[in-house]
């Protein structure tokens, strides 16, 4: 029986094309004909003015929290229950991430702790659209104006995530997304800064491109110290064939995903939300079994590795590592990790492996709860 993978990029043709021009042809004066293309294209799908491709999004992060002046002094909010790479940039300009409860139904930002732990040192939220579910962006966008700080959207799981009409990554100061291996549309490695602030935008550009700045007359002459997060021409070749795709690919993750539901229909977990007048991108289906249930997590990582079947532990808490302080009063986030985890998620997964991985976790559930 073969292994289910727990996620897989769907490369078709089309990139194979389109890598290959870039391969033969993308050099000297074309060594950026992709990657401008690619630029121009995400910013008509996300409906923002601006986007810079970049060589992660991390990258991103980084540079347009530099772009903001965020440093040494200031505070950072975000949610606990994250990867890392939202809270490291923050630490690269030595500001302060501070760590904040989640909500329960969606594992993003709580809105309420988020204004209960502003200081007159915080400087931005970083609001991250965690496995494409989305974060209540008008509650946040709200705060951010009443208190004159900065929100940025982290939509590095999010492609194809909407809240109305808006793109998640188009509302906030400015957004980042991702385009690893991993992400429903990838590059292999990658990422994308976006935003509709002319101004920070001509900062970011500059300080991605060592601090040179657009129509300087000196060859070689920064401005400014700036980074090198720039995206191969190769990369983005690949980027412009997966955006050409775009619609397929994330409906393929809502066809998974909805295929998840139906199968593990009436047992005693949660999945991940869509809200009335939202859209979910699913980049990653997450099961979080109910509180009081007798659940143990790794007797089901180890029944999916037994059956050749991959999977994810959710987050952790990351007030939890040990580089940072411990926030055992984020009472949501601290009780998510044990009882949660991400099932394989492919677009063109078949009904089959969904019920391989829907029958291990029905007979884990049971076995566990009785």
């Amino acid at each position: 029986m073969s292994r289910i993978h727990y996620t897989r990029p769907s490369i078709t043709e089309l990139e194979v094309a389109y890598a290959t021009d870039a391969a033969r042809n993308g050099w000297g004066e074309r060594c950026y004909d992709y990657i401008h293309r690619f630029e121009a294209a995400f910013a008509r799908h996300l409906g923002v003015r601006h986007a810079i491709a970049t060589s992660s999004c991390t990258g991103a992060l980084h540079m347009g929290l530099a772009a903001l002046g965020i440093g040494p002094g200031d505070e950072v909010i975000l949610g606990d229950i994250n990867w890392i790479a939202s809270a490291a940039p923050v630490t690269y300009l030595g500001a302060t991430p501070v760590f904040v409860d989640v909500r329960e139904d969606s594992w993003c930002l709580d809105p309420a702790k988020v204004e209960a732990a502003i200081t007159p040192r915080t400087r931005a939220i970083v609001a991250v659209h965690l496995y494409g579910n989305l974060c209540d962006m008008d509650a946040l966008l709200a705060i951010g104006e009443r208190h004159g700080i900065a929100v940025i959207e982290d939509a590095a799981e999010a492609i194809g995530s909407r809240i109305g009409g808006r793109a998640a990554g188009s509302m906030g100061a400015f957004g980042a997304f991702s385009f690893h291996g991993t992400k429903t549309l990838t590059t292999g490695e990658g990422g994308m800064w976006v935003s509709d602030d002319d101004r920070l935008f001509e900062r970011v550009r500059a300080l991605a491109s060592h601090g040179r700045v657009p129509g300087q007359p000196r060859q070689f002459w920064p401005e400014m110290i700036g980074f090198k997060y720039k995206m191969s021409n190769i990369q983005a070749a690949i980027g412009c064939a997966q955006l050409e795709r775009i619609d397929e690919l994330v409906a393929g993750k809502r066809r998974v995903f909805e295929g998840y539901r139906a199968r593990l229909a009436g047992l005693p977990l949660r999945m991940n939300p869509e809200p009335p007048g939202c859209t979910n991108g699913y980049w990653m289906p997450t099961i979080v079994v109910d509180r009081g249930v007798g659940f143990d997590r790794e007797a089901l990582l180890a029944a999916f590795a037994e059956a050749g079947i991959d999977a994810r532990s959710l987050f952790w808490p990351l007030s939890q590592l040990p580089m940072f302080e411990a926030r055992p009063e984020n009472r949501v986030a601290y009780g998510l990790t044990e009882r949660a985890l991400n099932l394989p998620s492919y677009h063109d997964m078949g009904g089959g492996d969904q019920d391989r991985v829907a029958s291990i976790v029905r007979a884990t559930l049971g076995a566990t709860a009785s």
